[in-house]
C-alpha cells in the first residue's frame, strides 16, 4: 500500500497561496530534447496522450528548431498532427520566422520564443547578442499575433545565474522581460536554467519585476532542481502571486546548451506539494506517476522524481 492509498499527503492549507495553479507541462519537449538517443515520434505522441489523460491542460508538444541544433525534435512535422486533436493546449517553440511558418502550417495556436538574460547564453544558444536575439523575435511575435492572434509565450533563460558569467543582475533580467512584454508576448517564463536560484533571489526578482510594471499574472516560473531548491523556489514564487509553474513529468530534461543543467522540477513532486497545501491542479497524481513509469521504461532508466519512486517503488 502506498501513501496515496492511505490518504497522504494530509491537506494542510497555508495562508497567502493560490487556490489553483496551472501546471505548464514541458516533459515532451524540454524533457526529451536532451536525450542522447532519439525517442520515436509515435512514443512521444503516446506520451503526450497519456499526459493529457492525467488532467494536464497545457502540454508543450515540440520545437520547430533546425534539426541540426536539436536532432531529438526533428520529427515535429510528424508529431504535432498526431496529437493536434487533443482537447488541451499544445504550445510549440519557434526560434525564428521559419520555425513559425512551420508551426502555422500545422495549425499551431500557441507558440513560444526563447530568449536569454545573458550575453554568453544568447551567443551559445542563438549565436546572437541579447539585443540581436530580441530583434530577431520581434517580427516572429508580431506575425504570430497577426496570424489570428496566437498566444505567445516568452521563455527567458539564465534568470538567476549563468555558467560563464556567474550571478545575473536582477536589473538585467527585468530589462529583457520588459522588452519581451513590450513586443507582444502574452506570458513570460522565468528560467532558472542551471538550477542555482534560492528563495531570496526568487523573491528579489519578482519584487523587481512588480516594481517595473510586469503583471505577476503574466509570469510563470521554470526551475531546475540541480541543488534541490526547485520546490522551495516554487513556493516562494506562489507566495508572490505566481500562478503558473513549469514542470516535467518524471523530472525529465535539462538543457543541451548548458551542460551543468540537470533535470527540471518533476511534475509529480510539484503536484504532491500542492496537494498537501490544498491547491488544486486538476491532475490525477496516480495516472501521472503511471505515465512517467511508462516513459522511464522506454528510456531504459528509472525516473529521477522522488514522488514517482515512492509511489511506484522504483529502484535506482
Amino acid at each position: 500500500m502506498n501513501a496515496m492509498e492511505v490518504g497522504l499527503p494530509a491537506t494542510v492549507p497555508a495562508e497567502g497561496l493560490p487556490a489553483r495553479v496551472r501546471v505548464h507541462e514541458v516533459g515532451a519537449r524540454d524533457g526529451l530534447q536532451n536525450e542522447k538517443t532519439v525517442v520515436p515520434a509515435q512514443v512521444k505522441a503516446e506520451f503526450i496522450r497519456r499526459l493529457a489523460g492525467t488532467g494536464l491542460t497545457t502540454i508543450e508538444a515540440t520545437s520547430f528548431v533546425h534539426p541540426k541544433w536539436v536532432p531529438q525534435l526533428a520529427d515535429a512535422e510528424e508529431l504535432f498532427p498526431a496529437v493536434a486533436d487533443l482537447p488541451v493546449d499544445l504550445p510549440v517553440l519557434v526560434p525564428n520566422e521559419r520555425g513559425l511558418e512551420r508551426a502555422l502550417a500545422l495549425g499551431a495556436r500557441r507558440v513560444a520564443v526563447f530568449a536569454s538574460a545573458t550575453e554568453s547564453f544568447a551567443k551559445a544558444n542563438l549565436n546572437r547578442t541579447v539585443d540581436e536575439s530580441l530583434a530577431m523575435f520581434e517580427p516572429v511575435v508580431a506575425r504570430a499575433k497577426n496570424a489570428g492572434g496566437l498566444h505567445v509565450r516568452g521563455y527567458l533563460s539564465m534568470c538567476f545565474g549563468d555558467p560563464w558569467e556567474g550571478d545575473v543582475p536582477v536589473g538585467q533580467v527585468v530589462r529583457v522581460c520588459r522588452a519581451l512584454l513590450d513586443m507582444g508576448c502574452d506570458e513570460l517564463s522565468l528560467g532558472d536554467t542551471i538550477g542555482v536560484a534560492t528563495p531570496g533571489h526568487v523573491s528579489a526578482l519578482l519584487t523587481a519585476l512588480d516594481g517595473a510594471g510586469v503583471p505577476v499574472e503574466r509570469l510563470g516560473v521554470h526551475f531546475h532542481d540541480t541543488y534541490g531548491q526547485a520546490l522551495s523556489n516554487t513556493l516562494t514564487a506562489l507566495r508572490h502571486g505566481v500562478r503558473t509553474v513549469d514542470a516535467s513529468a518524471g523530472g525529465l530534461g535539462g538543457c543541451p546548451f548548458a551542460k551543468s543543467a540537470t533535470g527540471n522540477l518533476a511534475t509529480e513532486d510539484l503536484v504532491w506539494m500542492l496537494r498537501g497545501l490544498g491547491i488544486d491542479t486538476g491532475i490525477d497524481l496516480g495516472r501521472l506517476v503511471a505515465t512517467s513509469v511508462w516513459m522511464a521504461a522506454h528510456l531504459g532508466r528509472p525516473s529521477p522524481s522522488r514522488t514517482v519512486r515512492a509511489l511506484s517503488h522504483q529502484e535506482s
